[in-house]
């Protein structure tokens, strides 16, 4: 995208024949847990955290994944794995019907906590960048990643503020999983 910094990650590979791009996946992550604005994301997603930095990353040692963009707390954009390459975001989901929603899906990662708030910037850059993808591919769909993987999943989590990112969008209710259609967050 075009407002978006280039960080590419060697995570990602082809998508396969057939497949239609029409659902975004909303993440949150922070490295470690909690801690903001530093460079481990984009050192995980590169395969280049250094695993020894926090006791933390002992527990994710070896992990190799990705997702197309990320956006920081003050509303940058970083872009890991080009739109039209499948990124290593979702693992074992499912979402309209679909397994391995890896394959169909655009992967935004957000820079939070499960559970905490999101910052007004991450919200107009989230709106801005669904808006450009939805000029390109056909999303009919956005869902967080507690969607598509109930139980092994929790985020973006109660913090993140879905009434507030359709509102933004201006998408019909359909394009949102039905339990976010209700729940307003306090705060940014």
């Amino acid at each position: 995208m075009r407002t978006a910094r280039h960080c590419p990650s060697p995570n990602f590979g082809p998508r396969p024949d057939g497949a239609e791009v029409d659902l975004i996946v909303i993440h949150s992550i922070s490295l470690p847990p909690g801690v903001y604005g530093g460079p481990e994301v984009e050192q995980l997603f590169t395969n280049q955290l250094d695993w020894s930095a926090h006791p933390y990353f002992e527990q994710i040692r070896g992990m190799e994944v990705s997702s197309h963009f990320f956006v920081r707390r003050d509303g940058e954009v970083v872009q890991f794995v080009d739109a039209d390459e499948r990124a290593w975001h979702a693992g074992a989901s499912c979402w309209r019907g679909r397994q391995q929603c890896n394959d169909d899906s655009i992967g935004i990662e957000l820079e939070g906590l499960e559970g905490e708030h999101f910052e007004a910037a991450q919200y107009a850059a989230l709106a801005q960048l669904c808006t450009q993808l939805v000029r390109r591919y056909p999303v009919r769909h956005v869902a967080g990643h507690e969607h598509i993987a109930p139980g092994r999943k929790q985020d973006p989590g109660p913090g993140f503020d879905w009434p507030r990112l359709r509102a933004d969008l201006q998408w019909p209710e359909a394009c949102f999983p039905q339990d976010t259609l209700v729940r307003r967050v306090t705060g940014n």
